[in-house]
């Protein structure tokens, strides 16, 4: 079983959000993956869900106990989904190395939206994979 280290959550009011992207639109490209933008480009609620994947990448900071710090970067933290559209992350880059440093290695996201909020929740535990073949195994640290 993971150990929890860290929680984060985030909300954020989708109009106003929606305003910054509209009178910046480069903003999308520094902010959001390609993958983030083509996922909810063809979604007729397309400013809820950039909303929650911002929130995402805002709480993920949060569970690490950081701010935008000094080489990070939004494109660092990816809210990508699995197949059932559950969402899930993918981080890199600095992000990724703090918080390989802290030994948190598994993440947990949940995320909601309406027209008014957006908001996510992320956990963030430590977890050792050992390999066995074919398959692994977690085992808590």
């Amino acid at each position: 079983m993971a150990q929890l280290a860290g929680i984060g959550v985030d909300i954020v009011r989708v109009e106003k959000f929606n305003q910054v992207i509209e009178d910046n639109p480069q903003a999308l490209d520094s902010i959001f993956t390609e993958f983030e933008q083509s996922y909810c480009k063809t979604s007729r609620n397309r400013a809820e869900r950039l909303a929650a994947r911002f929130a995402a990448k805002e709480a993920v900071l949060k569970a690490l106990g950081l701010g935008m710090a000094k080489g990070m970067n939004w494109l660092d933290i990816e809210v990508q989904n699995v197949p059932t559209g559950q969402p899930i992350l993918k981080l890199g880059g600095e992000v990724e190395r703090r918080a390989l440093h802290q030994g948190l290695n598994s993440w947990q996201l949940s995320l909601s939206h309406c027209r008014e909020y957006a908001i996510a929740c992320v956990s963030a535990s430590n977890e050792e994979v050992v390999a066995q073949g074919e398959n692994s195994e977690k085992i808590s640290k």
